[in-house]
């Protein structure tokens, strides 16, 4: 039996290259992205990730574990701005432990599975490169995966996390591992020979027919990170590459077990702002 034939128009596969693009360019395409994509990311991940859990990336690390925050018990009453936040999951977990999360999204999309799933934890719809907030507004800051691989210039980002954090306030974020850009972003043996030099510092770009960037992710070195992270007024104090577990057994795009038992796939920096 024939399968009937849609009459709806279908998008055309966007090209992928790798070509500058500016913080404008950056910040729009990926604005348009996450609310076009939010519904399938949520569906595909949101197991994984939960409701109100703090997972740091795909190998599954788990704050409550980590620790990278500090203490549980010590986040009781602390003022928490999560950057990138999706749908919540990590400020809820924060809520839980009694602190007071502020999650932010640059996506509209992403904010309204924030309330699908429900809770109390305020939603702000803002550019993680210009806070909608007073300076010295947070103890503390997070961003599991957001907002940092998507900019132009982290530090824009840095130094507005850096102006609303109050002294001694701590900053955790993570990121894809640097040296994962050398690699084909495949989960299986393809993924684990040299493909691009890892210095080429070159952003991947998804673009429409008219060259128009659709989804954009730049590349910053270990040491680019490094730098990044102390001029814009941190001290870093840790920076974690965790180890893929033997009982994680799922595929996240480029991320696997295979991959993961011989490369590092997040690196999680660790910032104080004394």
């Amino acid at each position: 039996m024939q399968e009937p034939v849609s009459s709806e128009p279908t998008e055309p596969e966007p090209e992928a290259t790798r070509r500058d693009a500016d913080v404008v360019e950056s910040s729009r395409a990926n604005r348009g992205w996450w609310d076009r994509n939010a519904d399938e990311y949520q569906t595909e991940h949101g197991t994984f990730l939960g409701d109100d859990r703090f997972v740091w990336g795909p190998e599954g690390l788990d704050e409550v574990e980590a620790e990278l925050l500090g203490p549980p018990e010590d986040l009781e009453g602390r003022d928490v701005l999560e950057i990138g936040a999706g749908a919540a999951q990590c400020s809820r977990w924060l809520a839980a432990q009694g602190a007071r999360p502020v999650a932010l999204d640059i996506s509209h999309r992403q904010l309204q599975h924030a309330l699908r799933i429900g809770g109390t934890v305020p939603l702000v719809c803002a550019d993680a490169g210009a806070l909608p907030f007073a300076d010295a507004s947070f103890d503390l800051a997070c961003s599991a995966y957001g907002a940092l691989p998507f900019v132009a210039d982290p530090r824009l980002v840095l130094r507005e996390v850096h102006r609303v954090l109050r002294p001694g306030g701590r900053l955790v974020f993570s990121v894809t591992h640097p040296i994962r850009w050398a690699f084909p972003d495949e989960p299986g043996p393809e993924g684990l020979t040299v493909s691009a030099s890892y210095f080429d510092r070159t952003p991947y770009v998804e673009q429409d027919e008219e060259g128009r960037a659709v989804y954009v992710e730049h590349h910053r070195t270990l040491g680019d990170r490094v730098r990044d992270v102390v001029s814009s007024g941190f001290r870093l104090v840790d920076l974690v590459e965790p180890e893929w577990p033997s009982w994680n057994t799922s595929e996240w795009g480029g991320w696997s077990p295979l991959r993961g038992a011989l490369l590092p796939g997040t690196a999680i920096f660790v910032c104080v702002r004394d």
